[in-house]
């Protein structure tokens, strides 16, 4: 029987039939996966983009790679026009780098498409020993098919169930033949083979089928229980116990205190190529206006207006217990609005993105390992560099209206900008002062004419072990702050001047992340802001300048673990002309400094624990201060 198949044009058309249609299963997503492992490589990026990173980057950068996971951005630096997949971190950089789609690869793409004549493959010719064998079945039963390039790849190697389904897929259109009285087609001898055919491989084709029917059950359940057809869930929750030492004098120690931030996001693509991004988040820090109630407070660090301070956590909002816009108080756990942002391409390097509910630093890719408000550096500090900050640039809620581009030049190299607003839903400013010469509208009103940013960052990998971002801000404030949310001096910016004068602040800086091998990278930045009094009735300016560098270790110990030591120095005065002051009166001036270390154990693909600490020696500039030590024991939740 064996001979005679293999001599039989019919049972040697069978054979090279089931070569050709088994790879319609398999070959296809085999080739996908391995383009999309090629695209992470290529991104290069050290940073943690894995299933729990969350950027326009995790930014409007960075999350969620289309093959698993942020919310933590747009398309990276080599990334073209691609499909954003939000991440989960959901930290301030709301993105992560995205694997392109385009039709050429998609799924349906690999469809093996039926040929009408064995002339259509390109691959077959007329001396291959099964030539005859192929015509046969193409002309006589029309059931070969090959792949989109028009090859049929005849010699590839089968399993016995690709032969079980390509000989099913013949029995099919034999049995389509003889219900349409076209069985002049099929002869006797075939007929017996078929016959032989299906008794040796009926426990093949049985198990197939079978195989089959769970399949179609198990698609009928995931459809008739989806949450949305266009819109993905993800979330995250961060419960974490913080406690500190130090601070100002005569300060007792802060108890340690019990914390959460919840958030929830809905991702949505209308069109396969645009996404919404809804993002929801309730937390229980505690601060208002004056600060009451928060550690930074209790340590005598925080400034006394908007709670400012270098011994912030990674994770809390810049504002938190307050609606910066109107100075009304939010309750612990209400649920806000923290997101809501639009991202659509308009050409093939091009993409545009607007949204009432954003950050600046969601448009920019983040560079440095460090940054994950859920799984990675415990402080504001080390997170991302203070350019980005500037203008409420990550106040953990949202706070500007803002609409920008990315313009991917090339595949090592973009620009991103933006403009935002910080209190573009006000009609008019308010008549009433909250404290002399501040409104309790502080940042202005309208979209144009209140408290506003412009930021723009030129992203460039000049090899695969480098990535390199330049920043540069330019802001108009309605009050005398920077912003950042970094230290206290962030309030009063302006030393000595009044808390109601108009500041410009132009800032630059810059990010590099040089990775030395797959798990080891070293990562810093600098930053310089110059801020000057935009009032005819005063002269006053002041330089505030900042860097850090660090080593972060991937897969430390066991996979799926890292861990980050970092050293550098807070927002510092460096300089201060006309009536701004260079030190606050009582401050004894001296360099701040501040250390970090952390280890994030993966205990699961949806819970990371991360224990560190960081010192702050010379707290807020001031040698006053105690050198004060915050410890940090973080537990993170995603799915």
């Amino acid at each position: 029987m064996a001979k005679y198949l293999l001599a039989s044009a019919s049972g040697m058309g069978f054979l090279c039939l089931i070569a050709g249609l088994s790879p319609v299963q398999a070959l296809p997503s085999l080739e996908i996966a391995d383009k999309n492992v090629a695209v992470n490589q290529d991104y290069g990026s050290y940073q943690k983009n894995d299933s729990h990173q969350s950027n326009l980057a995790n930014n409007i950068s960075s999350k969620l790679l289309i093959a698993d996971e942020s919310p933590k951005n747009l398309p990276s630096v080599n990334e073209q026009q691609k499909i954003p997949d939000l991440g989960v971190d959901s930290a301030v950089n709301f993105w992560q780098p995205i694997i392109p789609q385009s039709a050429s690869s998609s799924p349906t793409s690999y469809k093996l498409a039926q040929v009408t004549s064995v002339s259509q493959l390109s691959d077959v010719q007329p001396t291959d020993w099964a030539f005859q064998a192929l015509q046969s079945l193409v002309e006589r039963y029309g059931c070969i098919a090959g792949y989109p390039n028009q090859t049929y790849r005849g010699n590839r190697a089968m399993t016995r169930y690709e032969f079980a389904a390509g000989l099913n897929a013949c029995l099919d259109r034999i049995n389509e033949l003889i219900a349409t009285a076209t069985a002049d087609l099929v002869k006797k001898e075939d007929l017996a083979t078929l016959q032989k055919l299906q008794e040796q491989f009926a426990a093949e084709l049985a198990t197939l089928r079978g195989r089959v029917d769970a399949v179609e059950a198990r698609t009928a359940k995931l459809e008739a229980n989806q949450f949305s057809t266009t819109t993905k869930l993800s979330g995250e929750a961060i419960i974490a116990g913080v406690g500190a030492s130090g601070g100002a004098p005569n300060n007792s120690d802060s108890n340690i205190i019990l914390v959460n931030r919840v958030r929830l996001n809905l991702t949505t693509s209308f069109t396969g190529k645009d996404l919404l991004i809804t993002g929801l988040q309730a937390y229980n820090f505690l601060g208002g206006a004056n600060g009451q109630g928060s550690l930074q407070q209790s340590l005598g660090l925080a400034a006394p207006l908007l709670s400012a301070s270098s011994a912030r956590t990674s994770f809390e909002p810049q504002f938190p217990g307050l609606n910066v816009n109107t100075l009304s108080s939010v309750g612990a756990n209400s649920v806000q609005l923290y997101k809501l942002l639009y991202i659509f391409p308009v050409a093939n390097k091009l993409t545009l993105f607007a949204g009432t509910a954003a950050e600046t630093s969601d448009a920019f890719p983040a560079i440095t390992p460090f940054y994950g408000e859920g799984q990675e550096s415990i402080s504001r500090f080390a997170g991302l560099n203070p350019v980005l900050r500037v203008s409420g640039g990550t106040s953990g809620t949202g706070l500007a209206s803002a609409a920008g581009f990315i313009f991917n030049i090339s595949p090592n190299l973009d620009l991103r900008a933006l403009y935002g607003s910080v209190n573009a839903n006000l009609p008019q400013k308010s008549a009433t002062d909250a404290v002399p010469g501040v409104s309790t509208t502080p940042l202005g009103a309208g979209l144009f004419s209140g408290s506003s940013v412009i930021a723009t960052q030129l992203t460039f990998k000049p090899s695969a072990a480098l990535d390199i971002g330049l920043n540069y801000a330019h802001s108009y404030h309605e009050i005398n702050i920077l912003g950042t949310g970094l230290v206290s001096s962030d309030i009063g910016a302006l030393a000595g001047v009044a808390a109601g004068t108009p500041v410009t602040l132009n800032s630059v800086g810059g990010t590099v992340t040089w990775r030395l091998s797959p798990n080891i990278a070293l990562s810093g930045y600098g930053a310089a802001l110059f801020v000057d009094a935009s009032s005819n009735s005063v002269n006053a300016s002041t330089t505030f300048t900042s860097w850090m560098a660090g080593v972060h270790f991937k897969d430390l110990f066991k996979s799926g673990n890292t861990a980050g030591i970092l050293f550098g120095q807070p927002l510092y005065r460096t300089d201060a002309g006309g009536s701004a002051q260079l030190t606050p009166t009582g401050d004894n001036r001296a360099t701040p400094y501040h250390l970090e270390a952390y280890y994030r154990f993966q205990v699961s693909d949806n819970i990371s624990i991360t224990p560190g600490a960081f010192i702050l020696f010379n707290p807020e500039g001031n040698s006053n201060n105690e050198t004060t030590t915050v410890g940090v024991l973080r537990t993170t939740f995603t799915f």
